[in-house]
């Protein structure tokens, strides 16, 4: 399969792409750039850009908030997502449709990350805390969730200003308290973060060895006896060949990419080194892996979890010596070969890429330097 549906250029290097997988906010598709996020709006013919917001630097993670609205669904719709810049800054971006874009900046300087901020999630559960609450993990080897919208504002009084996001980045005189941030420190550098739909007190954190943990993060570390890092895990997951490959030091690079099965919360899967991972928290067997695979010989990249047909999952190459090349699975028929789309020759390569929620079938958007084509992928 190799056709694209269409593509849609960016105008500068698209590092991220994030689909809004929320109910409400059904076909809307976030792209970062070097210094600015566009939202686009998919379900229409043609897709129509809804809002920019120029941050000024490039975007390394996007995550949107479950409170986010697509016009497609009301009148009253509303674009909410948190962005991170290669300055280790963090911003909630909003438009609704009463108002124009604007950045509320936040998690910089001594109270934020000090290394990349390499993926961010806002909290699982259906409560209204769920768009209050959002998650970030770096290469400093922290997990932050942070409260944006603290009851106390502990921050010495400081406020920040809320400016407008697109070619007016003129400040309004709106001003909100700065967010508060819970740190959980980990051994080594954090690669990936996701919640669940289905639970608000649990993240799935995963590492650049391999590891994965489900962190219990409104866990009171001082009911534990547990050293300061171990106090949230409540499981710790590892791919024995993963683990195996990093001793005898058979190069993969990237770590672990992992994402939770939006229809369950006990499937996992993992995309790590040259072979990917599901685990059924229901039946962990000692451990061990509901069922492995290969994926790319030269090492697997981002794992994705279609979220409209839940037994399709999806792995990009991390190099770009086969192309930008995307590999889709059935779980229920992990041992046959995939659906290989070829989205672009080399030397480009898969920077991200998403499944979109739109209908029953899977449609995938994929990044390669200032494009992201959209892949359908039928019954052939």
């Amino acid at each position: 399969m190799d056709a694209a549906v269409f593509s849609l250029d960016h105008g500068t290097d698209v590092y991220v792409v994030r689909s809004c997988h929320n109910e409400d906010g059904a076909g809307l598709l976030a792209i970062g750039g070097e210094h600015s996020v566009e939202i686009y709006q998919m379900n229409t013919t043609p897709p129509k850009i809804l809002a920019t917001f120029h941050i000024g630097n490039r975007i390394t993670a996007l995550a949107w908030s479950p409170q986010s609205v697509s016009p497609s669904r009301s009148d009253d719709w509303l674009v909410e997502i948190s962005a991170a810049g290669i300055d280790f800054g963090l911003h909630l971006l909003s438009m609704s449709s009463s108002s124009t874009e604007q950045i509320f900046s936040f998690g910089g300087g001594l109270s934020g990350h000090h290394g990349k901020v390499n993926d961010m999630c806002f909290c699982g559960g259906r409560d209204e805390d769920n768009g209050r609450y959002v998650a970030t993990v770096s290469d400093d080897k922290m997990l932050m969730v942070w409260d944006l919208n603290p009851t106390l504002d502990i921050s010495s009084g400081i406020v920040s200003p809320v400016r407008l996001g697109g070619d007016d980045s003129s400040e309004t005189t709106d001003t909100r308290p700065q967010p508060t941030a819970y740190a959980i420190a980990f051994p080594h550098p954090l690669v990936t973060v996701n919640s669940h739909p289905s639970s608000s007190k649990e993240f799935l954190v995963s590492d650049c060895r391999g590891s994965v943990f489900l962190v219990d993060w409104r866990t009171d570390p001082g009911q534990t006896e547990q050293g300061s890092w171990r106090h949230s895990i409540v499981l710790e997951l590892i791919e024995s060949r993963a683990i195996s490959d990093s001793l005898m030091a058979t190069p993969f690079r990237g770590g672990a990419f992992t994402a939770w099965r939006r229809d369950s919360a006990d499937i996992i899967g993992v995309s790590c080194g040259a072979r990917f991972a599901i685990w059924d928290l229901s039946k962990l067997r000692g451990g061990r892996p509901l069922h492995t695979g290969p994926s790319f010989p030269d090492g697997g990249h981002l794992f994705r979890w279609c979220p409209t047909n839940p037994d399709y999952f999806a792995i990009s190459a991390h190099s770009c010596t086969r192309g930008a090349v995307i590999h889709v699975h059935n779980v229920g028929y992990v041992q046959t070969q995939p659906i290989v789309i070829n989205v672009a020759s080399r030397p480009h390569y898969i920077r991200d890429f998403d499944f979109i929620a739109l209908g029953s079938q899977p449609v995938l958007a994929a990044a390669f330097g200032p494009q992201v084509v959209i892949f359908a992928l039928g019954d052939d």
